[in-house]
């Protein structure tokens, strides 16, 4: 036993084999210390899930899941179909839906709109430097519950009656209703037509791939991104032009009561993503000027005595080289957004955390539904961190081989 003890891999599964057991122990009497208690007033700490005889021992059923929920959602993504006569299941399908549409569209304006920032305040015009320091300094240094109420109540809310609405080229309005903007639905040729961008998309990863190995062969440029991407626009421009464009626009139009056609984003789901996004893009920024700043000097003079403008110095030598850097620190700011998100019940936005809440006073059932939305969220945690973990090990594998 001692021979063990003084094996050093040995002890490491040990000590780990320890530390789960008792996280296990802890576990099972925490739960069940919560079950005794709710058997003391009628409910049941999981009411969805039963064990039985037979494999695989867990019978998950509806249970108050599938009891009428009773309540509408105005706003609802991907174009999700609820009613308030559906059941609760769907509503938190739908809350879920809502969550992962915000955290979507808010990871690509912040990141967009944190990498603008982050190098502007890099530049050499004082103005520009100053601007983008004031942006940073200003919302990442506000709480961002005081500035999604600011969105909501003191912008959004604000905007013009609905007889009103600014008019923006007749391509989209603004309202106290909300944004309405155009809408792109596919066609009768829609589903052949995404055929064939699989079929171009796939034929630009091949064309990329043989002309990246030529230019390593040879020594000379074969410009892969642009034979790539000039596979796929044929591909998928012709035969969007032969099946007779697959892809239609509705634009909104102002009707008497509300508009018609396109979509409509509401003020509640509008602050959210421009609080969110204008917070996070804060932070992103900073991770992105202090990623340049540690790229060595070094690269960037060569870059300079190869002739490189600043633009190409930054394309092609500076954020190559920075984005292994950035991806770390990127994705945490990424998982704060989508776990930022649930603050859309202080401008009456029904997400996930939403739908739960009004479940719980709807049904009762505090625990589960907590539970439930625990491991929700752990799940689009999750999946975040692995795709992100997946673009970064790719990353690091290619400055390596460089």
């Amino acid at each position: 036993m001692l021979t063990l003890l003084s094996n050093e891999r040995f002890r490491r599964y040990l000590f780990q084999a320890v530390f789960a057991l008792i996280v296990l122990v802890f576990g099972y009497v925490l739960i069940a210390n919560i079950q005794t208690e709710l058997e003391g007033i009628g409910l049941e700490i999981f009411p969805f899930v039963s064990t039985k005889g037979s494999f695989p021992f867990i019978d998950v059923s509806a249970d108050f899941l599938g009891q009428r929920a009773g309540f509408p959602i105005d706003q609802r993504a991907f174009g999700f179909d609820y009613t308030a006569n559906d059941s609760f299941f769907r509503a938190f399908v739908t809350g879920l839906l809502n969550t992962i549409q915000v955290s979507m569209i808010g990871i690509v304006i912040a990141t967009v709109l944190g990498v603008i920032v982050g190098v502007s305040r890099l530049s050499s015009n004082w103005l520009v430097s100053s601007v983008a320091t004031l942006y940073v300094e200003t919302f990442r240094n506000i709480p961002l519950l005081l500035q999604l109420v600011f969105w909501f109540l003191a912008v959004f809310l604000k905007a013009p009656k609905f007889a009103d609405s600014l008019d923006f080229f007749g391509v989209a309005f603004l309202s106290v209703r909300g944004l309405a903007l155009p809408e792109v639905h596919g066609t009768s040729g829609f589903g052949t037509w995404m055929i064939f961008v699989g079929i171009a998309i796939a034929t630009s990863i091949a064309v990329r791939h043989l002309l990246t190995r030529r230019q390593d062969e040879t020594g000379k440029p074969s410009y892969p991104w642009w034979g790539a991407s000039g596979a796929f626009l044929a591909i998928a421009g012709v035969s969007f032009l032969i099946l007779g464009t697959p892809l239609a626009v509705d634009s909104p139009e102002v009707g008497q009561f509300s508009y018609d056609g396109g979509m409509t984003i509401k003020p509640a789901l509008a602050a959210l993503i421009t609080g969110l996004s204008v917070y996070t893009a804060s932070f992103i920024a900073e991770i992105v000027r202090g990623s340049v700043l540690a790229i060595p000097k070094g690269q960037t003079e060569a870059a300079q005595a190869l002739g490189f403008n600043g633009f190409q110095r930054l394309r092609l030598v500076i954020l190559p080289q920075a984005l292994v850097i950035i991806i770390p620190p990127l994705t945490n700011q990424y998982l704060n957004l989508m776990k930022n998100s649930s603050l859309a019940i202080a401008v009456a936005f029904k997400d996930l955390f939403g739908v739960g809440d009004v479940t719980i006073n709807q049904a009762g059932q505090a625990v589960p539904m907590i539970a439930l939305l625990m491991a929700t969220y752990l799940s689009l945690s999750l999946t975040i961190s692995a795709v992100m973990n997946g673009i970064y090990s790719r990353l690091k594998w290619r400055s390596l081989r460089q």
